[in-house]
């Protein structure tokens, strides 16, 4: 008796991107995330484009690859909501609170999650985790501010670093810095999310907990399991 290796991490991700057509609405435009796990459904998004009307999406990268495909992508003020935002996320807890970032388009992203009535989740199971904080969280930042954040997040026992590409701060496509917070442990991730919200200076901060999942499609070696919230 053979059995089959064990899925890759990029094979759970192009079958979460799949299963998340049957969310898609026909004749709709979808709200489209950012980041490797969306690649996957945008690719898949394309055998039914057709079907829709268009998509909004929240990074230059993912509209770049929309349009290539030959996706209509909308700027998000040209729509009045969106019946569904389809992304990854870097952490999912048991309640559907997400931590977001890792691909810097955070702003975007939560904009983008605020206009649908509905976020679908689509991630392997290495993002299900009991508390937010293990992945570093990205809080996107104006420039001036980011030593004074570092030093708020310092005082409550996080470390907080510059993100950094090629020697340089990264560049958001917002024009922004992002600063990655080690050490935090988010037991209350709404109370979290409104607070360092307020901190001047901060322009998001990585933890969609007011924006969370609706629905998670997570990659298991079992296949695509389905958690509601």
């Amino acid at each position: 008796m053979t059995t089959s290796a064990p899925l890759t991490q990029d094979e759970l991700k192009t079958l979460v991107g799949q299963a998340a057509l049957q969310y898609v609405v026909p004749g709709e435009i979808v709200g489209v995330g950012t980041g490797s796990t969306v690649n996957k459904f945008i690719d898949a998004l394309a055998t039914i484009k057709d079907q829709i009307k268009g998509a909004v999406s929240s990074s230059v990268a993912s509209t770049e690859r929309l349009r290539a495909l030959g996706i209509t992508v909308y700027d998000a003020n040209a729509v009045e909501s969106l019946a569904v935002y389809i992304d990854g996320a870097d952490e999912i807890d048991g309640k559907g609170y997400m931590v977001k970032g890792g691909g810097a388009a955070l702003t975007r992203e939560k904009i983008v999650a605020a206009l649908a009535g509905r976020f679908v989740c689509i991630a392997d199971e290495s993002k299900l985790v009991p508390v937010l904080g293990q992945f570093p969280l990205p809080v996107e930042v104006i420039p001036m501010a980011a030593a004074h954040i570092a030093r708020r997040f310092a005082a409550e026992g996080g470390q907080a670093q510059l993100r950094l590409r090629d020697g340089q701060p990264l560049v958001t496509d917002n024009g922004q810095h992002i600063l990655d917070v080690k050490g935090l442990a988010i037991a209350d991730p709404l109370a979290f999310e409104s607070r360092v919200n307020q901190w001047p200076g901060v322009v998001t901060v990585g933890v969609f907990a007011h924006q969370k999942a609706s629905v998670c499609l997570l990659g298991t070696a079992q296949g695509v399991k389905t958690i509601t919230y």
